[in-house]
């Protein structure tokens, strides 16, 4: 007689899947009613797969040595959609242990006393290429938050009568990051893009002063400028000159008294009276946090930044002619070695690192991930372990969550870390340690990474920074030897 019993790996992967499918509904509601954000150790949960949730929950052992327990992350949500919440991001992980449902009222209750900001802030994308296209897409994806940032326009110069249906499509479909996940409608009639429930108005203009936000409901809104033409204030201030612009974000390298801002280091230097602020480049945002988090250990006395950079648009694809050095060069078939300004502009972040860093960049033939090298000599020397070890529980347990991941897979190569939300990814076997010498290797998705921090950015310029609970410390020790968390 044949045995159809289910194995027992089977039933426990099926009860598996049925808590993680009783958690979404719970992870949308409050997301959507309450403005949170659950996550597990700092990864959100929010729009995740069933089986994204799983592997959430199975990714906690590595930083408490055990799987977070799905019936447990269940409870919590059951009780978290029963309290009355301001925005805020909601750590399941952190609150497993807290005890019954009155701890967890009482270690949430300054949540519930706290006022919800106003409501959305709209947000403007002037040029829709490779960074635009990718901020609308992640925007969409967080679109149902009622107090978080709304795209509500795209400005591009038009490129022919059929523009609205071939941006659409360049929305629809890409190469590097695979078919958008969700539903796209062109309503051509009025030059919008309905995306997931998002309504896209397409302005056509190449004046950035000129445009009129407000004859389409936009006020106060957020330009985010990812055309590079303009990098210092008077260039960025046209924007400011239309009607429904509050403030302008650059996702490019300021130039002269523009602000760069890598989050996670300096976004607190943004003020209520800043108009212009940048987000500085892709490996500045990919080293600076680990240049950080090292120099406060370490002490870094100098160093030296390679990246080995995907090509970009700015490059030609056969050889032509090309304002810059090399450049013209086709940027498939070869290596170009070029400049980079990322070292410099590390120590507008980190004005302790001003005259220390020297830095170059090679464009490789991939469209995108790139790997910085760092090169640096410190105040005392280090042992691989000690290093690596350090390195890794500040990518699971700082500050730095939301910047610095780590890995230590003998296998990984650049497309594993396509659609990388973290800025920089260290490669921990990579790592060389010799005395006072340190060589680091550090992967970025220089377009997915990029965009998350430019909008992390944007949420602080617009003042939708929420309180994370339970609280993340934020002091390091930076005593060398001992045990235990680096925190305190």
């Amino acid at each position: 007689m044949t045995d159809h019993t289910q194995p027992t790996d089977d039933l426990g992967w099926s009860l598996k899947l049925g808590l993680a499918e009783a958690m979404v509904p719970l992870i949308g509601r409050l997301h959507r009613d309450h403005g949170v954000t659950a996550t597990v150790h700092g990864r959100s949960l929010v729009g995740k797969s069933v089986v994204d949730l799983i592997k959430a929950h199975r990714f906690a052992r590595r930083v408490d040595d055990v799987e977070l327990s799905l019936e447990g992350s269940l409870e919590l949500l059951q009780v978290l959609c029963r309290l009355p919440l301001a925005p805020a991001v909601i750590d399941l992980a952190r609150l497993t242990g807290v005890g019954d449902e009155a701890a967890v009222r009482e270690l949430l209750a300054p949540l519930a006393e706290q006022q919800a900001p106003a409501g959305r802030r709209d947000v403007v994308l002037y040029g829709f290429g490779r960074i635009g296209r990718l901020l609308a897409r992640i925007l969409v994806e967080q679109g149902q938050d009622p107090w978080g940032l709304r795209l509500r326009a795209v400005v591009v110069r038009r490129g022919g009568a059929n523009d609205l249906v071939k941006r659409a499509s360049l929305l629809r479909r890409d190469s590097v990051h695979g078919a958008f996940a969700g539903t796209i409608t062109v309503d051509e009639e009025n030059d919008r893009i309905h995306a997931n429930g998002t309504t896209i108005q397409v302005v056509y203009s190449d004046d950035p002063a000129t445009v009129d936000y407000a004859a389409h409901g936009i006020h106060d809104a957020l330009v985010i400028d990812n055309t590079g033409r303009w990098r210092d204030a008077e260039g960025l201030s046209q924007h400011l000159r239309s009607e429904g612009v509050g403030r302008v974000l650059l996702t490019a390298p300021g130039k002269g008294s523009v602000k760069n801002v890598v989050h996670g280091l300096n976004q607190d230097t943004l003020t209520e009276s800043d108009r212009i602020a940048s987000a500085a480049s892709c490996t500045t945002n990919a080293i600076a946090p680990v240049l950080k988090v090292v120099n406060d250990r370490y002490g870094i006395l100098r160093g030296h930044v390679e990246t080995v950079h995907s090509f970009t648009n700015d490059q030609n694809l056969i050889d032509n002619f090309h304002k810059g050095d090399r450049r013209g060069r086709s940027a498939v078939l070869n290596m170009v070695l070029t400049e980079t300004g990322a070292a410099k502009a590390v120590a507008k972040a980190l004005p302790e690192l001003e005259g220390k860093l020297t830095g170059n960049s090679i464009r490789v033939p991939t469209p995108d991930v790139s790997l910085a090298v760092l090169h640096l000599t410190l105040r005392e020397p280090v042992e691989k372990a000690d290093l690596n070890e350090y390195l890794r529980q500040v990518s699971l347990d700082s500050p730095w969550q939301d910047q610095i991941d780590y890995t230590d897979s003998p296998e990984v190569v650049s497309t594993d870390f396509t659609g990388t939300r973290k800025t920089g990814v260290v490669d921990a076997l990579a790592t060389i340690t010799a005395g006072d010498t340190v060589v680091l290797y550090v992967w970025y998705d220089n377009e997915r990474g990029y965009c998350e921090q430019v909008l992390r950015v944007a949420r602080t310029f617009q003042g939708l920074d929420r309180q994370v609970f339970p609280p993340v410390a934020s002091e390091l020790v930076t005593q060398t030897g001992g045990s235990g968390s680096y925190w305190t």
